[in-house]
């Protein structure tokens, strides 16, 4: 029979459950140091981190819905860091059959260094990471996806410079990612206006929170009030893994498509983000997609280093930011 607590650990475990959980300063370290690897890869020619910073370590992708670029890019980020990857399956694993999740957890806890999950229940997040003696990193939940958020940053910050004091808009449902985009509004300080359905308002609690920290959030059903003289335009699709799809939902979102039209309404050099992938035709349509303000495969591409930024902080120890410099010839 299992304890009735978590063990207390004497040594604080890096877990990355939501971007509040952490500073200011560490959210700002990572994005740095994972711009910091992306420059030293030089493209496809020299694919791999010099010097290979998590050789012998080991982490878990525990995936219960589907995914295409979290699983990539930590499996992708966790081996050009130089360690191994175990990919598991909820349907595969004993906990599948009834076994409960502080036993998997430290199961999992002697095997691996660190787990990533995505989860169906968010509850289950912040359980497992509970009963874990190794890191764990929430890699999609129905509440948020933090992970995403951090390569939002650093590709806003690759094409337009600083994001503090930036205006940017999020246009759809009050989501998962909308949740972590408001959270990141206070940590790295750019304002946020969100547009959704009146039924799709994003989580109180959480708007509540950003703005006892400082953050300039605010919530409209208006997406044109939202998107005037914005630096960034940000959708999702309007069909979540956690979402039926229905004619009333479809029909609810369909003033919040981002277009040509609501577009020339943000700033002249404003950037079109979207997490993918993308239902052409609902939330955004093919013209602004494929635009020059449109830098969703940026986006993409950054949630690989964005991933082995935030590896290197789960796992690299007192000395972490110096993996993100380029050793001297």
């Amino acid at each position: 029979m299992s304890a009735a607590l978590p063990l207390n650990l004497e040594t604080p475990i890096r877990h990355f459950l939501e971007l509040r959980d952490l500073d200011a300063a560490t959210l700002r370290a990572i994005v740095d140091v994972a711009a910091g690897v992306k420059r030293m890869q030089r493209g496809r020619q020299r694919p791999l981190h010099p010097a290979q910073p998590l050789a012998g370590r080991t982490l878990g992708l525990m995936l219960s819905k589907p995914s295409t670029r979290t699983r990539l890019s930590f499996e992708v980020g966790m081996r050009q860091l130089g360690g191994d990857v175990a990919v598991l399956s909820p349907n595969d694993m004993q906990i599948g059959r009834g076994e409960s999740l502080p036993d998997t957890a430290r199961v999992l806890s002697r095997f691996l260094d660190v787990l990533v999950l995505r989860t169906g229940n968010a509850a289950n997040l912040r359980q497992l990471a509970a009963w874990s003696t190794i890191p764990v990193i929430n890699g999609l939940t129905p509440h948020s996806h933090p992970v995403q958020i951090l390569a939002d940053i650093m590709t806003f910050e690759e094409h337009r410079g600083p994001v503090g004091g930036k205006r940017w808009a999020w246009i759809g449902d009050g989501n998962n990612v909308a949740t972590s985009l408001i959270e990141a509004a206070a940590r790295f300080g750019f304002s946020l206006t969100l547009a959704t359905p009146l039924s799709m308002s994003p989580d109180p609690e959480v708007v509540g929170w950003a703005r006892a920290q400082g953050a300039d959030v605010a919530v409209t059903q208006n997406p044109h009030e939202a998107v005037r003289g914005a630096d960034c335009v940000l959708t999702d699709t309007w069909t979540s893994m956690s979402d039926e799809e229905s004619v009333i939902r479809l029909e609810t979102l369909r003033p919040f498509q981002v277009n040509a039209a609501l577009m020339a309404e943000a700033a002249p050099n404003a950037l079109f983000m979207h997490c993918l992938p993308a239902h052409i035709g609902e939330e955004v349509t093919q013209d602004v997609f494929d635009s020059p303000a449109s830098v969703v495969f940026d986006e993409a591409e950054n949630r690989l280093h964005a991933q082995k930024g935030l590896l290197l902080w789960v796992l690299g120890g007192a000395n972490w930011r110096a993996a993100g410099q380029e050793p001297s010839p």
